[in-house]
């Protein structure tokens, strides 16, 4: 399934819905497809869900960073002239998010982030990933999610691909490292954003114990966790994801 993207200046993104503004970032290896079962639900109840393409692979290699992706994320915003933000974020986009929400809290309501990088230094992944070797690949695509059967072929051909490219492979790298700089442990104590931690019980990527920091870490904020779930809980548990988000807004007020 396609994404119906609207090319606008700079930005390619999508948008469904009316209302309050739920701006979604993907992850390093996730599309905007990742999130079908969260653009289909929260329109209904009166969101209006975006989610931008993150220039992950066209930015010049020195602006490959984290911190510009947040900027990114703030002219996207802007542009859209959105108030009152709720962002979301897997694993790398929850590592924008949050660090986007430090640099820009009086743009962000609340934010929600699952299997986020930014405190786990093996959070996007452990070495050089094997060129070549797809079931290699495959493994380690099967080995974000509990259920193996989540990595669809589709998938796995995607991260083929992109580490069979060579300018983006290295892009990658420069990511990953720019993420473990990133560190935010420092940074969390003092945001005072209402957060919604969603976490997979059995997250191999960003294991358990990184959702229990960030509690600790954030001073406003809720966790919640979904059993049988690895590092997306959003793609492998979509009716649970949108319960416990939907539930935390009404109870949030957002």
């Amino acid at each position: 399934m396609k994404d119906d993207l609207i090319k606008e200046g700079k930005f390619r993104y999508t948008e469904k819905g009316e209302g309050t503004p739920i701006v979604i970032l993907h992850g390093l290896m996730g599309g905007l497809s990742n999130f079908h079962g969260v653009t289909d639900y929260f329109p209904k109840k009166g969101y209006r869900v975006l989610v931008p393409e993150l220039p992950i692979y066209d930015m010049p290699m020195l602006q490959t960073t984290v911190k510009n992706f947040a900027k990114y994320v703030e002219r996207f915003i802007q542009y859209k002239e959105l108030k009152d933000v709720i962002l979301l974020g897997n694993s790398l986009g929850g590592h924008i998010g949050l660090l986007h929400t430090k640099m820009y809290p009086e743009l962000i309501k609340a934010l929600v982030i699952t299997g986020s990088s930014g405190l786990y230094e093996s959070a996007m992944g452990d070495g050089y990933p094997k060129r070549g070797d797809y079931e290699f690949i495959k493994k380690k695509a099967q080995d974000v999610f509990y259920d193996p059967a989540v990595a669809t072929k589709e998938i796995v051909d995607e991260v083929f691909a992109t580490v069979n490219d060579r300018i983006k492979l290295v892009k990658t790298l420069a990511i990953a490292k720019s993420a473990i700089r990133h560190n935010m442990a420092q940074d969390l104590p003092s945001m005072h954003t209402p957060t919604c931690i969603i976490w997979g019980e059995n997250d191999t990527v960003t294991p358990p114990d990184v959702a229990e920091l960030f509690h600790e870490l954030l001073p406003d904020s809720d966790l919640h966790w979904i059993k049988e779930c690895g590092h997306a809980p959003m793609m492998e548990h979509p009716d649970e994801f949108n319960s416990i988000l939907d539930s935390w807004l009404e109870k949030r007020k957002f």
